[in-house]
């Protein structure tokens, strides 16, 4: 028997020196070897507790007869970078992170994949790398933050951004500012709302790449650790029965994805990332398709940023399963969807209830949402012939025609704003901040933060060639595409120009003649590049646009045979 396991072990891995003094035997080199992807960081709280998880998946992985092999993966920080320089880096961490799992994983010839993730770049950075190399595989999101709290009131980190608003206005003073920036976030996990982390790990959990209930549950709580030796064991099933992902990252799986978010009020970032991991999947997905879904799919969850309820609520009231099961009893999901546990959608939900719990309104019942139609609307119009997004929940009038208030980077537009120098009726552009032009594409939170604490947030409007965080609510269109630095109509607004935003004529538009606008197009030059040197100016030369998901490796087969 001995000789046979090394026999086998020689034919897999010729070079298995090495390995022996990671603590292989001669048993282990029959058994499949599993990497375990780690973005363990104590730069956020997002991230702190994952190397606790990691090591609780090792566990398993042996117990489940496997190899399992840690490596670290990066890890930035948006809450922090928010506002900053450093937020072009945010990004451009999805692709390195990407980059990082496939290289590792592909190097050393892993048969399987467990990828643990907390902050909102870890989760569609590993499902890039996890539909690029097709091997089994399962994400595992480290959990939300509890929220924090304050004289009864639930709090989250955009109450911190808000609260300085508040003080710009003059509605707060500095020592209460402090109160909410010293009780906003209490301990371990992502960012508490409906915000971009929490957003993409209920669209894994809805594409069945990670377990039931996973995506909704406190990184403090027990059932987390419990349920990554869960997904440890599923994963060494997943191996065994060689359970592909491009298996599960189907046409269908997107559209439930898409359906989920629609329907839980999450970030605008999932357009982009979806369509990142659509690409990487070679699965056929355009950002047309959100708005076609859109239609068909109320918005069912009351939830921060515009809703009153956090994920730790959602988690007790159901979950992302109830939400599915609703969408699948009215037949929006598609129920013969594979889950990494062989299952079926339908047969994963078998057991839940059709309609939500009548003891909790976090979520609503179908015949009483919180909007008929979801809330993720895609414009256009002569400002964005490729498309924009908009997130109109929470938004009293959907449409406002005002005057262009025109800055080439957010921090101008935030001087302006907490200086109070703008008014109720203009329309903020803020430009030169998209994926090539930031470089990086950064999310506008502090600027629409300001705007909210400000008190008008029902009162201006706000378009950007940039992103926003999944805490951004209010009359806002980002992912204007094509983006001010490759010439896109964005960079030829004039300060005083009239500006329309109709989401409910899904219009964006410069209200000026097309021969003026051509005029201008033709005296337009570009800028010169911001950054000549290091991994800004590599991501700015590879980048798509947006309304492409912003990926790095969309290259023409000419391109490639230079």
């Amino acid at each position: 028997m001995r000789s046979d396991l090394i026999k086998k072990g020689i034919e897999r891995t010729p070079n298995r020196a090495m390995l022996r003094a990671v603590g292989f035997n001669d048993e282990d080199f029959a058994k499949p070897i599993i990497g375990v992807a780690n973005g363990y960081s104590n730069l956020t709280p997002c991230n702190i507790g994952l190397n606790d998880l990691a090591n609780r998946a090792m566990e398993a992985l042996r117990a489940a007869n496997t190899m399992p092999q840690v490596f670290g993966t990066i890890t930035v920080s948006d809450g922090i970078s928010m506002g900053t320089e450093g937020m072009k880096y945010s990004l451009v961490s999805r692709e390195v992170i990407a980059d990082s799992i496939e290289t590792v994983c592909n190097a050393q010839a892993m048969d399987g994949l467990i990828a643990i993730g907390g902050c909102d770049k870890n989760m569609p950075g590993a499902m890039i790398a996890i539909a690029r190399m097709n091997i089994p595989s399962i994400f595992v999101y480290g959990g939300t933050i509890k929220p924090g709290n304050l004289h009864g009131k639930d709090l989250t980190v955009v109450s911190a951004f808000e609260a300085v608003g508040q003080y710009s206005a003059g509605k707060a003073t500095e020592a209460e500012v402090r109160e909410v920036e010293c009780h906003a976030c209490p301990g371990v996990g992502s960012c508490g709302g409906m915000f971009t982390a929490n957003t993409m790990s209920s669209a894994i959990e809805a594409m069945g790449m990670s377990l039931m209930y996973s995506s909704t549950m406190a990184a403090e709580d027990a059932e987390k650790a419990e349920s990554t030796a869960k997904s440890a064991e599923v994963l060494a099933r997943a191996v065994q029965q060689q359970l592909l992902p491009r298996q599960l990252l189907t046409r269908k799986a997107f559209e439930n994805a898409i359906a989920v978010v629609m329907a839980v009020g999450g970030s605008t970032n999932a357009v982009l990332h979806l369509l990142a991991i659509a690409h990487a999947a070679e699965v056929p997905l355009t950002i047309d398709d959100f708005e076609v879904i859109r239609t068909r799919v109320p918005v069912l969850c009351d939830l921060k940023p515009s809703g009153k309820y956090v994920i730790t609520d959602l988690h007790k009231a159901g979950g992302i399963p109830q939400v599915m099961k609703i969408l699948l009893a009215h037949g929006i999901l598609h129920g013969d969807a594979l889950t990494i546990t062989g299952e079926t959608i339908e047969q994963a939900l078998a057991n839940i209830p059709e309609e939500s719990r009548t003891d909790q309104d976090v979520i609503r019942p179908w015949n009483k949402p919180l909007y008929a139609q979801g809330h993720l609307a895609i414009l256009r119009g002569n400002l964005a012939t490729e498309g924009a997004v908009a997130k109109i929940s929470g938004v009293k009038n959907p449409k406002i025609t005002g005057p262009a208030r025109v800055f080439d980077s957010e921090e101008e537009c935030l001087k302006a704003i907490l200086a109070g120098q703008i008014k109720a009726g203009d329309v903020l552009v803020i430009r030169f901040e998209g994926p090539k032009g930031g470089p990086g594409m950064r999310e506008m939170l502090a600027p629409t933060s300001a705007i909210i604490g400000a008190g008008l947030g029902d009162a201006v409007g706000l378009i950007t060639d940039g992103r926003f965080s999944g805490g951004t609510y209010g009359m806002v269109v980002g992912h204007v595409a094509p983006e001010a630095a490759v010439g896109g109509a964005i960079a030829f607004v004039k300060e005083g120009d009239s500006v329309t935003i109709d989401a409910e004529r899904r219009l964006l538009q410069l209200n000026i003649s097309e021969q003026e606008l051509e005029q201008r197009r033709l005296a337009w030059q570009p800028r010169p590049p911001r950054y000549t040197r290091g991994v800004l100016v590599k991501y700015a030369r590879l980048v798509s646009s947006s309304s492409l998901g912003a990926v790095t490796d969309l290259f023409s087969d000419q391109e490639i045979s230079h």
